[in-house]
């Protein structure tokens, strides 16, 4: 058959896996039968579990080597993650902020009760100060972890959100229903 008429031939050394028009890193590492994130394959080229490759697992340079102080350089996908992360926490920030804000200067007084909207809007503008500063101090840290091939330290962002939302909502119930007794 003529080359190019729907037929092809299988190259064994081919990890495109019938997908020419991938970039080569692609082909390499997700392109390939049973790669991808979720793959058990962890970087070998050969596809068989257990057995060496030629692609280095993710943080087994030497370190100080490619990361510079503090380790090797990690995988980029962790590293984008890791930052992924970082700026879905700041776009949490930033929504408090803006929230506080809305609340102090956009919502009409309760009645019976002139500091209601401060006492609402206040802890959510510095909850979103909060939230902001230590998404930074988490994303060095989970830095520093990867580069180091250590654990991910626990984050604290998710319980500072429970207490101070759920303290919001208690002063907001308490605001609301002083202000419909008076």
């Amino acid at each position: 058959m003529a080359p190019g008429c729907g037929t092809r031939e299988h190259d064994p050394r081919d990890l495109s896996g019938g997908r020419p028009h991938l970039s080569p890193w692609v082909r390499k590492h997700i392109g390939r039968p049973g790669g991808g994130a979720t793959s058990s394959h962890h970087g070998h080229d050969d596809g068989a579990p257990g057995e060496p490759g030629t692609a280095a697992e993710p943080g087994t340079a030497e370190p100080g080597t490619a990361g510079g102080p503090g380790g090797a350089e990690p995988d980029v996908r962790f590293t984008l993650a890791n930052e992924r992360t970082f700026l879905a926490w700041n776009r949490t920030a930033l929504a408090l902020v803006v929230a506080g804000l809305g609340i102090v200067q956009l919502l009409p007084p309760f009645p019976g009760v002139p500091w209601g909207r401060h006492a609402l809007g206040v802890p959510l503008i510095v909850l979103g100060g909060a939230v902001s500063v230590t998404a930074y101090r988490e994303w060095r840290r989970n830095q520093t972890a990867l580069r180091r091939s250590e654990p991910i330290p626990q984050s604290v962002l998710p319980r500072i959100l429970v207490v101070t939302v759920t303290g919001v909502a208690a002063l907001s119930a308490v605001v609301l229903l002083v202000s419909a007794v008076r």
